[in-house]
């Protein structure tokens, strides 16, 4: 078995338990509770009990404050995968949309998810999905808006005239409480 890996000294069992106590972070509170029983003379299968892991996960603690001190044992969020649209993605979008399809050039005369999606492959060799898309263009402050389909031959005078005009005053219901029988 190899020999356990040193725990940094410039700090005591009391100091990672009164860290510990001001902490508010519950898993850097275990965390600080565990190395303490070894800076008091424990062994780390005792550590590994009152943080409640094992002795590789109490070895990767000792790594960790021994490179970044109390700071390193913070729960922290994990870094997740890179997001596939870069800055340089984002701007040529921002100005594909500002600027509106050209239909003899692009094909379409107004953007969809699809178009906009397939276009970033074209430039970028980007795959994005229209979800993934949608999502990022709506955080980006866009929304999809679709206009009212209009007839180009429609009459402002025939419209008003077939509107339906309700009647002016309305009717009282009837009662809802039945009557007494005599």
């Amino acid at each position: 078995m190899a020999a356990p890996v040193a725990l940094r000294t410039d700090y005591t069992a009391s100091d990672l338990q009164a860290l510990a106590r001001r902490t508010k972070d519950a898993g850097q509170t275990r965390r600080l509770l565990a190395l303490a029983v070894v800076l008091d003379g424990g062994s780390r299968s005792d550590a590994a009990r009152v943080g409640g892991v094992g002795l590789q996960t109490i070895r990767d603690w000792v790594l960790q404050f021994n490179a970044d001190g109390p700071a390193g044992l913070l729960t922290g969020k994990p870094p997740g995968r890179s997001p596939r649209l870069k800055a340089e993605h984002r701007a040529a979008l921002i100005q594909w949309i500002e600027d509106g399809p050209m239909p003899a050039v692009d094909g379409v005369v107004r953007w969809r998810l699809v178009d906009l999606a397939q276009r970033l492959f074209e430039e970028f060799k980007v795959e994005v999905g229209r979800l993934a898309l949608g999502r990022a263009l709506r955080a980006m402050g866009y929304r999809k808006l679709s206009a009212r389909p209009r007839h180009h031959a429609q009459e402002p005078e025939a419209i008003e005239a077939f509107k339906k005009s309700s009647r002016p005053l309305w009717r009282r219901s009837r009662s809802a409480t039945p009557r007494a029988s005599r």
